[in-house]
């Protein structure tokens, strides 16, 4: 009974928290342009203004939203996981920093980059069910549509029943290279623009909303550019099933494949949906992390002040 005020008091607990608000922020705000982004990778239009016409045409808007059960029940948990890891990681990788000081760069990169690497363990089912919705065609005249599934319950039990446990970790590797790299550069970029912006603040933490927002927004940016032909093989690999014709045979099969079909210009397509994405999503991401941080210390800083009092 008394593990949730006791889990809210220490600094770990906070930061869980706060990470859990950071990924709900990120998955409302963005998950319209997500289902853009995996349908352009996956189809053979680069224009996601004609995709967005075609899919409100003929599914309706809610279509845009297909999946995100499965990112949202998962993402409290997962962005938790991630921001506690990277605070745990980004001062072990560097030990020489002292505690009442922010993590170095240095810390801060290695830091991103473990914490990548752990969380696509977690991640990687998680976008495998969420993909397969986001591709999946209700429009009843859609030819060769054999089975619409019911939701990301009904997905999961496909994919156990056709591939065992082993078929949720379809493309786990490209996952891993893609995500380890990437929090690498996502961390780094986050610390030193919010630096940049308001001098101090990574000692303070007094930085304004605008420059949460900003810094955030740039560090998805930067991040997402850094891995994006990465991610096109990730929707690609994971797009098929066990029963998909023509199957790839692994990433190199994946790429090699689709450069030769598409030109080198496939490995960038829908880069613009995922930047402008990237950038709303991790502005709210960081900023609700921010703020949700500041209101619990704060609010552990006044119940421990009428404790004493």
């Amino acid at each position: 009974m008394d593990f949730w005020p006791e889990f809210l008091a220490s600094s770990w607990g906070k930061e869980f928290v706060a990470g859990g608000f950071g990924g709900i922020a990120g998955i409302i705000s963005g998950y319209p342009l997500d289902t853009l982004r995996i349908r352009q990778q996956h189809s053979g239009s680069p224009s996601a203004f004609g995709i967005l016409r075609r899919v409100i045409a003929n599914e309706g808007p809610s279509a845009l939203y297909r999946g995100m059960t499965a990112p949202l029940a998962s993402v409290t948990f997962q962005n938790a996981m991630v921001f506690q890891t990277y605070a745990i990681l980004s001062r072990a990788c560097d030990s020489s920093v002292s505690p009442e000081d922010p993590p170095s760069y240095k810390g801060v990169a290695l830091g991103g980059f473990g914490t990548g690497a752990l969380q696509s363990l977690l991640l990687s089912p998680v976008e495998l069910v969420k993909i397969r919705l986001q591709l999946q065609n209700t429009n009843p005249t859609k030819p060769h549509q054999t089975h619409l599934h019911k939701g990301p319950v009904d997905v999961a039990k496909g994919i156990f029943r056709a591939e065992g446990l082993r078929g949720f970790y379809r493309g786990f590797t490209i996952t891993a290279l893609r995500d380890a790299p990437a929090h690498c550069v996502y961390f780094w970029t986050y610390e030193y623009m919010r630096e940049q912006l308001h001098p101090g603040c990574r000692k303070n933490g007094q930085e304004s909303l605008k420059t949460m927002l900003l810094a955030g927004g740039l560090a998805g940016v930067a991040s997402w550019v850094f891995c994006y032909p990465l991610d096109v093989v990730k929707t690609r690999l994971q797009a098929q099933s066990a029963s998909s014709p023509d199957r790839y045979n692994g990433i190199l099969d994946c790429l090699h494949r689709s450069v030769k079909q598409d030109g080198y210009g496939v490995l960038w397509r829908g880069l613009g949906t995922a930047i402008a994405r990237a950038f709303v999503v991790n502005g709210a991401i960081f900023s609700a992390y921010e703020i949700a941080l500041r209101c619990l210390f704060d609010n552990g800083s006044i119940q421990t002040e009428n404790t004493t009092q």
